[in-house]
């Protein structure tokens, strides 16, 4: 990625210096630093998916990289969205730089995602393989923007359900997990039946990340997960731990109509959340859809080292801290 987020032109050094700052590699000033930069799950997803279906892993890193970049790019535009100031213990983008740089520096960075995905024609992949691979990536990408559209109008509805939610993090997060899965395989030349069954690990290893990212939203440690204590509660963030609590706490209903929550609120919503159960429910159903994650792994018929590691790599996100 390095490669891509670069420019020689001086005119664009500030521009290039704003994205660099978001993914981790410089401090405000554009110094080199060693900032959080996020898991890059994704892009490994892809490298590892490759090398399990027989692929050069290596012929993969465009894509990886691309894949990485576009979820970069939907983190600047969702911390404007969201109005979240802070993102990985740092100020976010446009919380530096205001929020039409924002804008601004996450639409660069979907377009050098795409210029990321074209470095496959390098690696002595075939012209077809690309053109399926940029479909798949802008499929992907009108997916994570469908999510977001859902999510965004969530903040405004009274009656949204928990099966309104699981299809908005169908396309804000599983999505993401499956192009990655399916991406390595295409690139490996797989078999359709192994695609496909890379494609539904994906998608559910991808619920089961966003339902982990819920809990740590509400009970993380904020050392690790660099948000506030309560973060989502406070934001009034109707994620599925909330949802759930809602269907059953008139109580809690009654603390979300407010405009904003004190303090003693979130803490109080937290008891509540507890009251109901809402912890326990929504990793009960992060335990299903991983144990259906390991049935497509399974299914895909994959051997070897990186085989193994994607099923390590399932468990890990299962139990997961940050």
């Amino acid at each position: 990625m390095q490669a891509v987020v670069q420019t020689a032109d001086p005119h664009y050094t500030e521009l290039f210096g704003m994205l660099r700052y978001h993914l981790g590699w410089t401090d405000a000033a554009f110094a080199p630093c060693q900032a959080q930069t996020g898991k890059r799950v994704r892009p490994v997803l892809c490298l590892l998916a490759c090398e399990a279906c027989g692929g050069d892993w290596e012929q993969a890193v465009p894509a990886g990289a691309a894949i990485e970049l576009m979820h970069n790019f939907s983190l600047i535009h969702d911390d404007i969205e969201d109005r979240d100031d802070t993102r990985r213990g740092r100020p976010t983008v446009w919380s530096l730089w205001g929020e039409a740089q924002g804008i601004n520096a996450g639409d660069t960075l979907f377009a050098l995602a795409q210029l990321a995905l074209v470095r496959l024609s390098e690696r002595n992949i075939p012209a077809a393989t690309v053109v399926a691979a940029l479909r798949c990536f802008n499929q992907t990408c009108v997916a994570l923007t469908g999510g977001q559209h859902l999510d965004i109008g969530f903040e405004s509805r009274p009656d949204v359900s928990i099966a309104d939610y699981l299809a908005m993090i169908e396309g804000k997060t599983a999505a993401l997990l499956s192009c990655a899965c399916e991406m390595g395989s295409l690139i490996a030349d797989a078999p359709h039946s192994q695609r496909k069954a890379l494609r539904a690990f994906g998608h559910h290893l991808g619920l089961v990340f966003q339902m982990r990212d819920d809990v740590l939203g509400i009970w993380g440690d904020p050392t690790l997960t660099g948000k506030p204590v309560g973060a989502d509660i406070a934001r009034r963030k109707k994620t599925l731990p909330v949802l759930h609590g809602l269907e059953r706490s008139p109580e809690l209903c009654t603390l979300f109509t407010q405009e904003a929550l004190s303090t003693a609120d979130v803490r109080r919503a937290t008891e509540l959340l507890h009251e109901t159960n809402s912890r326990a429910f929504v990793e009960r159903l992060a335990l299903e859809h991983h144990v259906q994650a390991l049935a497509a792994l399974e299914e895909a018929d994959l051997k070897g080292p990186a085989a193994q590691a994607l099923h390590e790599l399932a468990q890990t996100l299962l139990e997961r801290r940050q």
